[in-house]
């Protein structure tokens, strides 16, 4: 295991909404890039999707950022797209790898990746699907291809074997970066630097929790735990 967290190959992007947080941490150099969803936009109260993308973005000028289209039909997918992207040059447009109704995407992400938008397909989980995704973009267009490992995890299937299958599927297309989504633990993060894979997305309490323990003694860690059970019991005033 690296000593540091700082010594990881992966790249670390932040995982939010929250506007405050996500400014912060842009401005620490482990952060590599941003992403976001309509899901945490609505949990974060968001009311004003455009709003809300280009106050961040007046700062968020240096590195990728990721926002999502959120139409359930393909030519109002492609326009919302197309609208992201010219919001500026550090954007990726996030397109879902189905629409709700299970309908490949596909054809619109070959279509956009070949007219050179910037994509980052989004909520892939089987090998086949990224094999889709891998014929579909155009070799000269940067994208990012955002498997759910956390997902599959959840599942109780080892999402690691199809991260590295992943990673050779997407072999041919030098502008494409493999992504390891929905970290759930600290552990993620070493696993997704081990299989091979570019980038990683941190939602920001995982990432102030890697900050600050990654890499502690475990010997002076059980040590804490016993000292946090010992003044708990104390300040609660229990008696046998």
């Amino acid at each position: 295991m690296p000593k540091s967290i700082h010594e990881l190959s992966v790249e670390i992007y932040a995982d939010g909404a929250d506007k405050a947080s996500l400014l912060e941490i842009y401005r620490d150099p482990l952060v590599k890039g941003l992403t976001t969803n309509p899901t945490l936009m609505k949990v974060a109260g968001i009311s004003d999707y455009e709003a809300f993308a280009r106050e961040v973005l007046a700062e968020v000028t240096a590195k990728p950022i990721s926002f999502e289209v959120f139409s359930d039909e393909f030519d109002e997918m492609r326009r919302q797209a197309l609208k992201i992207k010219a919001w500026q040059d550090n954007v990726f447009v996030k397109i879902p790898i189905t629409n709700s109704r299970g309908e490949s995407c596909l054809p619109l992400i070959k279509e956009l990746s070949a007219e050179g938008v910037q994509l980052n397909i989004t909520a892939l989980l089987t090998l086949a699907q990224v094999e889709g995704v891998a014929e579909a973009l155009d070799a000269g267009t940067a994208a990012v291809v955002s498997v759910f490992a956390g997902r599959i995890a959840d599942t109780g299937v080892d999402p690691v074997p199809l991260m590295r299958a992943s990673r050779d599927l997407l072999k041919d297309k030098p502008e494409a970066k493999l992504l390891w989504a929905s970290v759930r633990e600290i552990l993620n993060i070493l696993q997704a630097d081990e299989s091979g894979t570019q980038i990683v997305t941190v939602p920001h309490p995982i990432l102030r929790k890697a900050l600050k323990m990654w890499g502690q003694d475990l010997t002076e860690l059980s040590l804490d735990t016993v000292k946090m059970f010992a003044n708990d019991a104390a300040a609660a005033g229990y008696q046998l």
